[in-house]
């Protein structure tokens, strides 16, 4: 199907298994199929695409929407009753609460005539949370047509395996499908059929090179990359909108984009202002001194102690542990300055990356860096574990059972200067490569 071809890139062998599952209209599809994968891999688009196309009845319904199992079962039952009826707005709301009642209600809105001798496909995007919900569900769902007697499938899309959903009990074994990472080359594909038409596709897929040479070690995110790609383009073509050069100037066009796409390389994947206000960053170059783009705004959203934990990790990945009692006690004694500097240290740790900690020794760090006296409560843990989901610290593994876990801090100095500063402190007085 060459316009499904143009739909859906890099996705062949994919779609040409659901085709090959889906079948005739009439005929009993595969009672139901897990489809995994990472995110961005295609996973929603490509099942939504494929059931649009082929014009199959199909419900969608996410699982993070339908957060309980009267929400889930109800949604389902109510976008089918509203797919079969005749006239819309002619069919009433379902009300469902268990499993037995989802069975019973699903046998009688699928007797509709429009519904009658073809396959039904109730898609569950975000399947994974169906995991916290009541045991039977799950099973359930898997044998859905056998407890139906009907001609339905139900697909599940997930970032995580199948071995992590079976059920102890045991259960029908859905057709698994996997949805592999885009690789470089198919980025570049998908990324260049989003060119604007007033340029030409050369001209494009050369921006687009340029940016997966900066951004593909650090992200793999279609919907990341994608977002990058429209918001710094304006700023890779203003020497050839101004007439300052032509298409085929790269050399000149990458000294133009190079420091844009290095400050918006500093926070992939936090987008803490909006595109518009991107915009309105990049133009503005009256203060050079200062931080510019995402970066000089991400400490806004922190919570005040989260200020003093990314400090307080920097320190400690950046430092090394036996200087800890020299900064961070008020009276360690008298220690000589020429004792830290030993052959091997003279190479500043920036150049050789953050070192690995452990939790006491932040929270030891934390505690005297705070003017205030910090309890080590649930609160201070969580954000913590905040900083870990957004990428601002790594956790590194367990080196040792008796030591816990073990950090890193990932973000430049020039970021920890810019939340230093919105809580005065001085972080230079700290960094022993400095001194």
């Amino acid at each position: 199907m060459p316009h499904l071809e143009n739909m859906v890139l890099c996705r062949e062998s994919q779609v040409s298994t659901l085709q090959s599952l889906f079948g005739e209209r009439h005929h009993f599809s595969f009672p139901s199929i897990f489809i995994y994968g990472h995110t961005a891999s295609g996973k929603t688009y490509v099942t939504q695409t494929l059931l649009k196309t082929l014009e199959l009845p199909h419900v969608f319904v996410n699982c993070v929407e339908c957060f309980t199992l009267r929400l889930l079962l109800e949604k389902i039952l109510n976008k089918l009753s509203h797919l079969s009826s005749s006239e819309e707005g002619c069919s009433t709301e379902i009300t469902c609460e268990t499993f037995n009642d989802f069975v019973r209600l699903f046998k009688q809105v699928t007797k509709a005539e429009s519904l009658k001798d073809q396959t039904v496909y109730v898609v569950l995007d975000k399947a994974e949370y169906l995991r916290d919900m009541e045991a039977n569900l799950l099973p359930g769902f898997l044998r859905l047509q056998e407890l139906t007697d009907r001609n339905v499938t139900v697909i599940f899309l997930s970032e995580i395996i199948w071995e992590k959903f079976r059920p102890d009990t045991g259960c029908f074994e859905p057709f698994v499908l996997y949805f592999p990472d885009y690789s470089i080359g198919h980025l570049q594909k998908i990324l260049s059929h989003d060119r604007p038409p007033e340029y030409s596709p050369d001209f494009y897929a050369a921006y687009i090179n340029i940016l997966l040479g900066v951004f593909y070690t650090v992200c793999r995110d279609l919907k990341e990359l994608r977002h990058l790609a429209v918001l710094n383009f304006p700023k890779y073509c203003e020497p050839v909108v101004k007439g300052e050069a032509n298409e085929r100037d790269t050399r000149k066009l990458w000294r133009n984009i190079e420091p844009h796409l290095k400050k918006a390389m500093q926070t992939v994947y936090l987008r803490e202002v909006s595109s518009s206000q991107w915009e309105k960053l990049q133009k503005d170059d009256s203060d050079s001194g200062q931080l510019k783009g995402l970066s000089a705004y991400t400490h806004v959203e922190l919570p005040y102690y989260s200020k003093f934990i990314l400090i307080a990790a920097y320190l400690a990945s950046y430092n090394p542990a036996r200087t800890d009692k020299r900064f961070f006690l008020k009276h360690h004694g008298k220690i000589k300055k020429t004792n830290f500097l030993k052959k091997h240290e003279k190479t500043s740790n920036h150049l050789l990356g953050p070192k690995p900690f452990p939790l006491d020794r932040l929270l030891a760090i934390l505690y005297s860096i705070v003017d205030s006296r910090v309890a080590p409560t649930a609160n201070i843990f969580s954000q913590i574990t905040s900083l870990v989901t957004l990428q601002l610290l790594t956790l590194v593994g367990h080196d040792d059972q008796l030591e816990g876990p073990k950090y890193k801090c990932t973000v430049s100095l020039d970021f920890i200067r810019a939340v230093a500063r919105t809580v005065n402190f001085d972080i230079i007085k700290y960094l022993y490569d400095f001194l």
